[in-house]
């Protein structure tokens, strides 16, 4: 399946680009968000494309010389770096884009978490970009190769690490060494899994039935537990019945709120005055971090209530562009389903 990129017309209409204008993806994915917003920051502009799959860098630079630019490196240093904390890892540099024989803008891909985002302008040494995107859904790529383990319905192993490379603990060490208690609590935290207590205890009785011999190791496994933990009627549902378990050992495995509460903050520093963030969220659980963040961040006194005064002395740094979220067309929908619980919101910097 060609993976599509979500919201890309409302993205364009909202991040107020304009030729010569520096901008980050902070989740590259297949490319399609930074191809838009390149075209529009063109000539003269700069993109900064971060993916925590290195394979998306690599495969970003090929859909980059479809499109008609040249990347000519020879002069400079490679445009992938596999960590910004590594210091063997290769220089940060942004790489010129020609078009035919002239250099029309430059490009910089960076293979790092984007919550490190500080540390790659540090290196860029790059003071502020003019917009800033995260689409925190994952890629058609990711789903669809079984050997990551991100999908229920494609039997692998339980892995689901975004970078393999550079991370440790995968969704099988969750499943079979958190206790029952954290896997209950990490089911209904990041999934709201109703029945995590009992997919939890199902796990548990397994793991302890099976040994040390085996584990809980394949996606086919954890799935057919998944369906003898719940109710007959649950399986019959619209939603399949491991999606918020899946779910939410992604977001254990990737540690994926705390990255984006620590993104947040980072973006807004690194933002130039008048400049926007956009944060494409695809569940309630991300949304709600976005949207408190841009409200705190958007008024001036957050004291409590009951404060006769103010002593917090916060002042509002941000503007919200868009006063509810936007959502796909029906339109976009009917053509790509991924879509259909995608919410942007856009904020601007004072």
């Amino acid at each position: 399946m060609v993976h599509k990129a979500v919201l890309a017309k409302e993205l364009i209409e909202n991040l107020n680009l304009k030729p010569g204008m520096t901008v980050v993806d902070g989740t590259l994915g297949a490319g399609g968000h930074s191809i838009e917003m390149l075209k529009k920051i063109l000539p003269g502009g700069k993109l900064i494309s971060i993916d925590w799959d290195e394979g998306a860098i690599q495969n970003f630079q090929q859909r980059l010389k479809k499109e008609g630019y040249d990347i000519r490196n020879r002069a400079f240093p490679a445009p992938v770096a596999s960590n910004a904390n590594d210091e063997n890892a290769s220089p940060l540099a942004f790489m010129p884009l020609f078009s035919g024989d002239k250099i029309v803008g430059y490009w910089c891909g960076v293979s790092e978490n984007y919550a490190n985002l500080d540390k790659i302008f540090e290196e860029l040494d790059l003071n502020a970009a003019d917009a800033i995107l995260i689409d925190l859904g994952f890629s058609s790529d990711q789903i669809e190769d079984k050997r990551r383990g991100f999908s229920f319905l494609l039997d692998g192993p339980l892995d689901m690490r975004y970078s393999p490379e550079t991370q440790k603990v995968t969704a099988a060490d969750v499943v079979n060494k958190y206790s029952e208690k954290d896997l209950a609590d990490i089911f209904w935290k990041y999934g709201e899994e109703k029945y995590a207590r009992r997919i939890a205890r199902e796990i548990a009785r397994v793991r302890i039935s099976a040994g040390r011999r085996e584990k809980i190791g394949e996606v086919g496994k954890l799935v057919e537990i998944i369906f003898r933990s719940v109710p007959k009627n649950y399986k019959m549902g619209k939603i399949h019945p491991a999606t918020r378990v899946f779910q939410a050992l992604r977001i254990e495995v990737n540690q994926e709120l705390e990255n984006l509460k620590i993104f947040l903050e980072k973006a807004v520093n690194g933002l130039a005055n008048g400049g926007r963030l956009a944060v494409i969220s695809f569940h309630s659980l991300e949304d709600r971090i976005v949207k408190n963040f841009f409200r705190k961040e958007a008024r001036d006194c957050v004291c409590p209530p009951k404060f006769p005064k103010c002593v917090c002395n916060h002042r509002r740094i941000l503007k919200i562009i868009t006063k509810k979220p936007i959502q796909p067309s029906e339109k976009e929908i009917r053509e790509n389903s991924r879509a259909r619980s995608a919410k942007m919101r856009v904020v601007e910097k004072m």
